[in-house]
């Protein structure tokens, strides 16, 4: 066979709608017979800033228009409708740059494609991590990235740096980028399958993809754009594909494979693995339909030997966005500006929510939620206290050493929450709920101890928190998954750091609520709505 090379990713064309930052930065210069765009590093210092402050803050037009899809859906859920006009109201009110749309602010990540032709004379990591810094430090972002001192012992960084930041060689004499902020919820719903030639087949990979849907749940915040990549010639080749799959970045891939090895989409197997996500039932966290939004199958080339099969979602804080540097200057992804307009004149009908006074006892809280059964959409108002991992950590720690458990653990409930930097004049920054599986380990202990009887965070849990509920009576009542800035905005009154000061974003919290929306998943008699939706 004669040599020949092909692009392993040809993307064909580029519909993105970009804004013009500035002419300033860049210029060309001759060299010889070539031309040469010259970028002073302070473009890509303004670039990056630029790019961490609008996907914080904004959202693609037409992940909007997917959410509006949902409520005028007649065969969406209740459940499904209220979710979607949830994280709308919540775009409109990140938008105006205060709050960002949800509390984990991410991991900052950048994948740079770098012509021949350009040229900056730096390292560009270190001038894309300043404008990346700038934003951290200067907007209402949270610090979320923690650096080893040693094998076990960590410290926030302070900063929320380092970044992931990934620049590659290309023809021509442009620049261009794309950005993502990569919560702990979505990063961690992204999974590979040592695979065979066994499963490349119509029967095989249909009860593949059916058996694996259940792995991603609920905790990266529904309705996801799923990501599945079949192929790779490595398993890292592979999951670099699920990223930026799963970010739309392939989106113009061709649509049939070559014998040269082209990536392409299949949308066949795009329209199978949709249905198959709505028919879980899962839905959009709480039952329904819409657990993805929309779905993107990439198939690779691979060694006979191996069939890597990666799968990752962007959930609903889908925080994507290009940029270009050219010799016309530097440009940015235009996100939408007006949420407003997707919001339809009257919200979903709903039936009434249950109220549920979190100031009284522990036992008649407990009580008064052994009434409902699961599934029962709540209304919370008076006093949570927030504890996320290292909290958690740092009681056992307390309860190994024989100390007691602290009153504030059996006096309220548990809000599994981090939030991000409060603005001025207002009670708190974003503050929506983290992963509830993390704290999995500690429940059956710190419920024998009077701790914990209450849990509210998102997501699905294991079997072990279920019967630590039915032997001790405790509940998780799950919350909405991303709509963090509508939640500091209109349900939290008041925030106050009551313990381990120091964590940071970890320390324990008391905060106020009023009209905190929830839903009980797990109760008191072993049921649990997860458990029950799987089977």
């Amino acid at each position: 066979m004669d040599f020949k090379y092909q692009d392993p990713y040809p993307i064909l064309k580029d519909d993105t709608v970009y804004k013009k930052l500035t002419s300033d930065y860049v210029k060309v210069e001759k060299h010889g017979e070539r031309e040469i765009l010259t970028i002073d590093p302070k473009g890509l210092e303004l670039l990056a800033e630029e790019a961490m402050a609008d996907v914080s803050f904004m959202l693609r037009s037409s992940h909007l228009e997917s959410l509006r899809r949902i409520i005028d859906d007649p065969e969406a859920t209740d459940n499904d409708r209220f979710v979607a006009y949830n994280l709308l109201q919540n775009a409109a009110v990140a938008v105006e740059g205060a709050l960002p749309s949800c509390q984990d602010t991410g991991t900052a990540i950048v994948m740079g494609k770098k012509g021949e032709n350009v040229y900056t004379g730096v390292e560009d990591g270190e001038y894309l991590s300043k404008g990346i810094y700038n934003t951290y430090q200067k907007r209402n972002l949270r610090y979320s990235q923690v650096v080893p001192l040693t094998m076990f012992d960590e410290k926030n960084s302070g900063s929320n740096l380092p970044a992931q930041i990934d620049i590659y060689a290309k023809k021509g004499d442009y620049y261009e980028f794309l950005f993502l902020t990569k919560g702990g919820g979505s990063a961690n719903k992204t999974f590979l399958y040592q695979k065979t030639k066994s499963l490349l087949n119509e029967k095989s990979l249909e009860a593949f993809v059916k058996e694996r849907i259940s792995d991603l749940g609920t905790a990266a915040c529904p309705p996801y754009h799923l990501a599945l990549v079949i192929g790779g010639t490595s398993a890292e080749a592979n999951l670099a594909a699920v990223k930026k799959a799963s970010a739309k970045y392939y989106d113009n891939l061709p649509t049939e494979g070559n014998e040269a090895g082209q990536a392409f989409r299949d949308l066949e197997w795009e329209a199978k693995v949709q249905k198959i996500c709505q028919e879980s039932s899962i839905g959009a966290q709480f039952g329904g339909k819409y657990l993805t939004h929309d779905v993107r199958v990439i198939r690779l080339p691979r060694h006979a030997a191996s069939c890597p099969v990666g799968m990752g979602v962007s959930c609903s804080a889908d925080r994507n966005i290009k940029g270009k540097i050219t010799k016309e200057g530097i440009f940015l992804e235009q996100l939408e500006q007006d949420p407003k307009r997707f919001l339809p004149a009257t919200p979903p009908h709903l039936e009434e929510a249950v109220e549920i006074d979190l100031n009284k006892p522990m036992p008649e809280i407990l009580a008064e939620l052994s009434k409902y059964p699961i599934k029962t959409r709540l209304r919370l108002n008076g006093t949570l206290i927030v504890a996320r991992d290292i909290a958690h950590a740092k009681i056992k720690e307390l309860l190994d050493a024989g100390q007691p458990m602290p009153e504030y653990f059996k006096n309220h409930p548990i809000y599994y929450a981090g939030p991000a930097k409060t603005p001025e004049g207002m009670a708190s920054g974003s503050f929506g709920p983290t992963t509830a599986g993390r704290m999995d380990v500690y429940v059956d202990e710190f419920q024998s101890h009077g701790g914990s009887m209450v849990m509210l965070a998102k997501g699905n849990r294991t079997s072990d928190v279920t019967n630590a509920c039915h032997k001790y009576g405790g509940f998780y009542i799950g919350s909405i998954g991303g709509p963090a800035a509508i939640l500091a905005q209109d349900n939290i009154l008041s925030v106050e750091v009551v313990d381990f000061p120091e964590l940071g974003m970890e320390a324990v919290r008391k905060i106020e609520v009023k009209d905190f929306p929830a839903f009980i998943i797990t109760d008191d008699k072993g049921n649990d709505f997860f458990a029950n939706l799987a089977h």
